[in-house]
């Protein structure tokens, strides 16, 4: 599979993952900004934005579209970058092709299993009735009976697009991303990578914990941790500025 992508700017190669529900695009503030030092590379994982969709959707094979990618765009070594379920597809890359991987940055997310969290959130989108919705207005007044917050739902709800028969439709692939979240949910596995990482916290995210500090000291032993207070789960969009002064900071350091 070959991923949809986006490719900006010069310098060392720096791929970016979204996280579940996203695309790409999630990160458009932060590839502008990178791309002033780097070779930006942001994709769409399989079965969310434009990449095509799949029935699988693990880590392992994430990883093996990541490595399909690289190969693809010429690039032997990168830096890696990749939000929640991205960051765990990061990770599983990182410990499958350690020697394509030159530094690692993981954000809000830790390689444990987590309880389902996201079933308002599916619920409320399957609730939403594609053949018979005349606007974002009617979706978001649907979702909004599951989920709270408005800006959750502005995020959800760009999923949506007009098809060629100007309907309405969803890019992602709702029905295997519901089926497989036990897999999305799950642990990257494999050998400890030993290369520099580092984890980023939103301070007030609940998905990455102090007892997760053992479970990522024993795949990645060269683990560094940095706290963005006042970020939440997106600390890359509610905290923009620190967030890029961090994986510039982390970047530029000696091998």
């Amino acid at each position: 599979m070959l991923l949809h992508f986006q490719r900006h700017g010069q310098g060392e190669p720096l791929v970016i993952l979204h996280g579940l529900f996203g695309t790409l695009e999630n990160w458009g503030a932060q590839i502008k900004t990178l791309s002033e030092r780097f070779d930006v590379v942001a994709a769409d994982l399989r079965n969310h934005g434009r990449s095509p969709h799949a029935e699988i959707m693990s880590y392992k094979a994430m990883s093996e579209d990541l490595l399909t990618l690289l190969d693809h765009l010429q690039l032997e070594r990168i830096n890696l970058m990749g939000h929640s379920m991205g960051g765990k597809a990061a990770m599983q890359f990182a410990l499958d092709h350690p020697e394509r991987v030159k530094r690692l940055i993981v954000v809000d997310i830790a390689p444990v299993r987590y309880a389902p969290n996201h079933n308002d959130v599916i619920k409320g989108l399957n609730r939403i009735d594609l053949a018979e919705l005349k606007s974002r207005t009617q979706a978001d007044q649907t979702l909004s009976e599951y989920v709270d917050s408005a800006a959750t739902r502005a995020f959800l709800l760009k999923n949506l697009y007009r098809d060629e028969h100007k309907r309405f439709a969803w890019r992602m692939n709702l029905p295997v991303l519901e089926r497989e979240y036990a897999n999305i949910s799950a642990s990257p596995e494999g050998a400890p990578y030993t290369g520099p990482v580092l984890f980023i916290k939103g301070g007030d995210s609940n998905y990455l914990l102090a007892e997760h500090q053992q479970p990522i000291q024993q795949l990645f032993p060269q683990a560094s941790f940095k706290i963005i207070a006042g970020a939440g789960h997106l600390p890359h969009v509610e905290k923009a500025a620190s967030f890029t002064r961090l994986v510039d900071q982390f970047l530029e350091q000696q091998t």
